[in-house]
C-alpha cells in the first residue's frame, strides 16, 4: 500500500476565485497546492476584455501569499456583443488563455452570457484561426428541459453543431456530469475535445443532496447525478485518457447566500482538492494514473510546460474544518467539512512552478 506520494505539481483548468474578501480567503488554499489555475472570468460585472482581465490578474497576485508561486491564467467571459479583435489582443498580450461560453441563465453570474452560438461565431472562428481553446459550460437552458437532462440535450443540440461548424476549435467541456458526456469525448479522435472532472462529481451522486434533509452546500451546477455517471466519471477520470484533466470548478460562495431560501450554486473545494482526487484515485487502485490527469493532461492540450516543482501526499487521515472565516463575520462551508479524508497534503508547494 502506498504510504506517500509525489506528484509533479499540479494544475487546476477550472477555478473561481471571486473578488476582494472572498479572493484573499479562497486563494492561499488553491495556490498551496496548484501551480497555475485557469481563473473563471464570472464576476460582476462580467471580465470581457483584455484590460479587464489583466486587472483582474493584477488583483490575483496582489492577494497571493508572499513567496507562493502561482500563475493565474484568464479568461474572457463571451457575451452576445463579443468582438474578435479584443480576444485576438487579448491572446497576443499574453492575456487571455481561454474564451469562456456560459450559456445565458445557466448558472452563477451567467445573465450576461451567450443566447445563441449563432451570435459568436466570428468570435470562434477568430478563437479556432488563433488556437485559443474555447471552454463550455454544457448545459442547456431551455425552461422544458429537466435539470438532470440538460448536459446531454446541450451536447445534442448545441456542442455538436459547435463541433462541425468550427472543426479546428480547441473545445474544454467542463465539469461533465454525465456518462453520455464520457461517451462523447471517448468517441472524438480529433485531438481538440477534452473535459474537467470535479471532486465532487468523483465523490458524490444526488442522493447526497438530500440525505438526512435539504444539504445546500452539495448544490452546485451542473447538478450532481445518479451513481451511474459517477461511476462513469471516475472510469474517465482513472482511464488514463489524455482528453480528461483536473479542474475542481472550486466555487466559493458565503454561507447565508448558501444557506438561504434560493441558495448559491457552487462547491467551495479548494481546502482539499488535491487529497478528494488522491481519495478517488486511491479508492479505483488507480494512484498511478493520478499525476497524468492533475498534472499533465491539461497542460498537453493547453499547450503549456509541464511544472517542474513537486507535491506529496501522505496516507494519513484529516478531519476537514467545518467553516472557514472571512472578513464581515461572514464564512465559508468547505467540501467535505466536518468529514474525514484519508490523505494530507504534506509538502509545500515548491517554489519552482
Amino acid at each position: 500500500m502506498t504510504e506517500h506520494l509525489t506528484l509533479r505539481r499540479p494544475d487546476d483548468f477550472h477555478l473561481h476565485l471571486r473578488d476582494g474578501d472572498l479572493l484573499r480567503t479562497a486563494l492561499p488554499f488553491t495556490a498551496r497546492q496548484f501551480a497555475r489555475a485557469v481563473v473563471m472570468p464570472n464576476l460582476k460585472p462580467p471580465v470581457t476584455t483584455w484590460r479587464d482581465a489583466a486587472a483582474y490578474r493584477e488583483r490575483i497576485r496582489v492577494a497571493l501569499p508572499a513567496g507562493v508561486p502561482f500563475e493565474p491564467l484568464m479568461t474572457c467571459y463571451l457575451c452576445d456583443t463579443s468582438e474578435p479583435d479584443e480576444l485576438r489582443e487579448g491572446h497576443a498580450r499574453g492575456v487571455f488563455t481561454a474564451a469562456k461560453l456560459y450559456p445565458a441563465g445557466a448558472t452563477t453570474h451567467s445573465e450576461y452570457g451567450v443566447t445563441s452560438t449563432a451570435k459568436i461565431a466570428r468570435v470562434l472562428e477568430a478563437m479556432q484561426e488563433i488556437g485559443m481553446p474555447l471552454l463550455i459550460h454544457g448545459e442547456a437552458t431551455d425552461p422544458e428541459v429537466d435539470v438532470f437532462d440538460r448536459e446531454a440535450v446541450f451536447i445534442e443540440r448545441t456542442l455538436q453543431p459547435l463541433l462541425s461548424s468550427f472543426p479546428a476549435l480547441k473545445v474544454v467541456l467542463e465539469h461533465i456530469t454525465t456518462e453520455h458526456a464520457v461517451a462523447f469525448i471517448d468517441n472524438d479522435t480529433s485531438g481538440r475535445l477534452a473535459a474537467t472532472i470535479t471532486p465532487q462529481h468523483l465523490l458524490l451522486n444526488r442522493n447526497a443532496m438530500f440525505a438526512g434533509g435539504l444539504r445546500p452546500h452539495h448544490y452546485c451546477l451542473p447538478v450532481l447525478k445518479r451513481e451511474r455517471h459517477r461511476l462513469a466519471l471516475r472510469r474517465a477520470a482513472i482511464s488514463g485518457s489524455r482528453s480528461y484533466f483536473l479542474g475542481t470548478d472550486s466555487a466559493p460562495h458565503a454561507a447565508t447566500f448558501k444557506e438561504s431560501a434560493c441558495g448559491c450554486a457552487g462547491i467551495f473545494s479548494a481546502p482539499v482538492a488535491l487529497e478528494a482526487y488522491a481519495t478517488v484515485f486511491d479508492e479505483e487502485g488507480a494512484l498511478a494514473h493520478l499525476e497524468a490527469f492533475a498534472s499533465e493532461n491539461g497542460s498537453g492540450f493547453y499547450g503549456l510546460p509541464l511544472n517542474s516543482g513537486t507535491v506529496t501526499l501522505t496516507r494519513a487521515t484529516q478531519q476537514v474544518a467545518p467553516r472557514i472565516d472571512y472578513g464581515n463575520d461572514e464564512s465559508l462551508v468547505p467540501f467535505m467539512a466536518s468529514m474525514t479524508l484519508p490523505w494530507q497534503m504534506v509538502t509545500p508547494a515548491s517554489s519552482t512552478a
